[in-house]
């Protein structure tokens, strides 16, 4: 029999798996909520204000210290409100207070995040994680806990005055985006000097030590190759590409990769698998095939996106948001092997080929087990082995099948099986683009599936948004990043799938972020809608995170929906939105490079690309086909048939079949070429139209 367990808190009627992994904890939490907040005013109580997510490993090693321990969580009942916060549910939440926690530890921050907040919801005091005793120096938990209850009993109104301070701060660094100007080529132009100023040129990607994956900067730095010619940007990219696809950051059993690397050569991951990184980073690795032609960068995308379809979507059409990084308590032991493991699974040949191919050996390479990382060509590993390249190969693919089969005898890492609008927008848009960019069907089924059930389960009556769905229960009120990243999908499946209807969806979106996100006064965005609830601030922020700025991604929509739908309105508020910012990007244009994509498109405007034909007919899809071989950034697509009745996008009116065959119209500003209708004649057609300042 499974024993009950001993407690049992509020957060066990929640949905999100990060807080029902506190629901059994001694410490009587609540989720934020006005109970909470209700008793802490009532009572003039500090709130201890506790921040995660499901697959943060230092979350877990708290909670294992801290929270499971019956003498630290008497202290925090006896003298807090204790609220704990999924982070991915409310980044609302998150933003505000990591940005008290930064201000208060000199710049630094993280998770698990703990903030003392007065009932006010003013801070008084932030860290991270806490170990459970004082240690090197360092106060534990205990000793902080009491500290701060002792400063609230003796000190209040010092303690209030100090906490109204600093919440005055973080409105007034809010509040200060800087003067609006216009974005153009010369902070395109500096985006590469700064990002080739901190560029790792033996390891690829930026900076030292942890290495996170770049990959909207990615993204900018193809686009910026493409329109300046600048060898460097393309340099960039392909070392940080080939690094991390060869490193231990990807993994080389299932597909995908890792939230970041914990070393300068991508070896050692941080475990845990985001669905945003692997959205992003399949998109970045496609960009890059388009751009190279190398099979390589294919083979990672499309194994990136199959480890989604497999291992990280619902059955409804959604996608999961993460996969933990510890299993049976361990870091990583889900995913490390030894050279006996593999000899387990694998005959000898089979086993010596692994094993030299992936760098496993009996000393090891992390913790005496092995990360599974490719650090040689693999020529110089055929040649080691005598074998033909095309044979090791071979060999290493069904090997892999082994031992992947294998790996999921193992304990799993726990899956936080939540399904996020935004996150979920993400991946609909890699899916579109796997979709267009290698032919396979099943990324566009996949992709529609995934529009279908968040339009259809986290729409709200009134066409808005909700951010969360789980066990049949979509909750909480969308934030800008899911009204962003969700329109910006649906313009992407419009493209790619030739389905009006998104668009008109995308386009419904867009109106609703102009009116409720949109500062009339600055142009920028909000992160929460004007009838939010009411928080210590109203948050907003231009930069980019580890996903792009939701400012700048409802700015690309609305630019590229503004072309589309011959909408002036949207362009307006697009170009306002990026200027708003402006200032700060050409300061700094390196942490805005999604901003900067749009100001990228902005400056000419796109390239107009209007498919006619019936979707799926062999002429159309040679076309098509033809069209994809061409990297085009600055681009907008439609296809279909216009002579139906109905709306129809603008592109399409008064477009025909020529001579009864699908033809390709290749057009600026509605201006068109005459049109294409043989495959050798799309890339002369393209040509002529795709150069920036043409």
């Amino acid at each position: 029999m499974t024993e009950r367990p001993v407690h049992t808190n509020r957060l066990i009627g929640e949905t999100s798996p990060y807080l029902l992994q506190h629901a059994h904890n001694p410490v009587d939490w609540y989720p934020w909520g006005n109970e909470a907040l209700d008793r802490a005013r009532r009572e003039d109580r500090l709130i201890l204000l506790s921040i995660g997510y499901a697959a943060c490993h230092w979350c877990h090693v708290m909670e294992r210290e801290s929270f499971e321990d019956d003498e630290i969580a008497a202290i925090m009942n006896r003298h807090f409100v204790n609220i704990k916060v999924d982070r991915e549910e409310r980044p609302d939440l998150d933003e505000i207070y990591m940005a008290a926690t930064m201000a208060l530890n000199q710049g630094q921050g993280g998770w698990p995040m703990t903030v003392f907040l007065t009932p006010d919801l003013e801070p008084v005091f932030a860290g991270t994680y806490f170990p459970a005793g004082d240690a090197y120096g360092r106060p534990g938990f205990p000793t902080v806990l009491n500290a701060i209850a002792a400063a609230w009993g003796e000190k209040r109104d010092s303690v209030r005055v100090q906490a109204q301070r600093i919440a005055a701060h973080l409105r007034n660094q809010t509040a200060e985006i800087g003067p609006a100007m216009s974005v153009g080529e010369a902070e395109l132009e500096r985006a590469v000097d700064q990002y080739w100023g901190s560029f790792d040129s033996v390891y690829g990607g930026f900076g030292s030590a942890p290495k996170f994956p770049p990959a909207t900067g990615l993204s900018l730095l193809l686009r910026l190759h493409d329109r300046l010619g600048d060898s460097r940007a393309l340099d960039m990219v392909c070392k940080t590409l080939d690094r991390m696809g060869q490193g231990g950051i990807y993994d080389h059993v299932a597909g995908g990769f890792a939230r970041y690397s914990t070393d300068r050569q991508w070896l050692v991951p941080h475990f845990e698998k985001m669905l945003y990184d692997n959205a992003l980073l399949s998109g970045a690795y496609l960009e890059a095939y388009q751009v190279t032609q190398r099979p390589d960068y294919r083979r990672v995308a499309e194994e990136t996106l199959d480890y989604v379809l497999r291992e990280m979507t619902d059955p409804a059409g959604g996608f999961y948001s993460s996969t933990d990084a510890d299993s049976e308590g361990e870091e990583g032991k889900f995913f490390i092997w030894t050279p006996d493991e593999i000899a387990a699974v694998l005959d000898r040949d089979a086993a010596r080929i692994f094993c030299t191919y992936y760098d496993i050996t009996p000393a090891g390479n992390w913790e005496g087990k092995n990360v599974l990382n490719v650090p040689r060509d693999p020529s110089q590993v055929a040649a080691e082995l005598g074998m033909p390249l095309a044979e090791l190969l071979t060999a290493r693919d069904a090997a892999r099948r082994k031992v992947y089969a294998a790996r999921l005898e193992r304990v799993a890492p726990s899956l936080d099986d939540k399904v996020l609008t935004s996150w979920n927008g993400l991946m609909i848009s890699a899916l579109a683009a796997g979709y267009r960019t290698l032919g396979d069907r099943r990324y566009l089924l996949a992709a529609t599936r995934a529009a279908d059930f968040v339009l259809g389960t986290l729409t709200r009556a009134d066409g808005g948004l909700l951010r969360t769905y789980r066990a049949g229960q979509a909750r909480l009120d969308g934030y800008l990043a899911d009204y962003a990243y969700l329109s910006e999908a649906l313009i992407d499946l419009f493209e790619a799938g030739g389905q009006w209807e998104y668009l008109w969806r995308a386009e419904r979106l867009l109106e609703l972020v102009v009116a409720d996100f949109v500062d009339p006064e600055t142009g920028a965005c909000y992160s929460t809608s004007r009838d939010h609830e009411t928080l210590l601030m109203r948050y907003r922020d231009g930069a980019d995170g580890a996903t792009p700025a939701p400012n700048a991604v409802a700015a690309n929509a609305l630019a590229r929906a503004s072309y589309h739908l011959a909408r002036n309105d949207f362009r307006t508020a697009a170009r306002r939105s990026i200027e708003s910012y402006g200032s700060l990007i050409a300061r700094f244009p390196r942490g805005f490079a999604k901003s900067l994509m749009v100001a990228d498109l902005l400056l000419e405007g796109p390239v107009e690309l209007a498919l006619v034909g019936r979707p799926g007919s062999a002429d159309l899809e040679q076309l098509r086909r033809e069209v994809v071989r061409h990297y085009l950034p600055r681009r907008i697509e439609v296809l279909g048939d216009p002579t139906g009745t109905g709306r129809v996008p603008p592109l399409l009116e008064n477009k025909t079949l020529v001579g009864g065959k699908a033809a390709l119209y290749v057009c600026r500003n509605f201006a068109c070429q005459a049109p294409v209708t043989e495959p050798q004649q799309v890339a002369a057609a393209l040509e002529q139209s795709s150069a920036p300042g043409t």
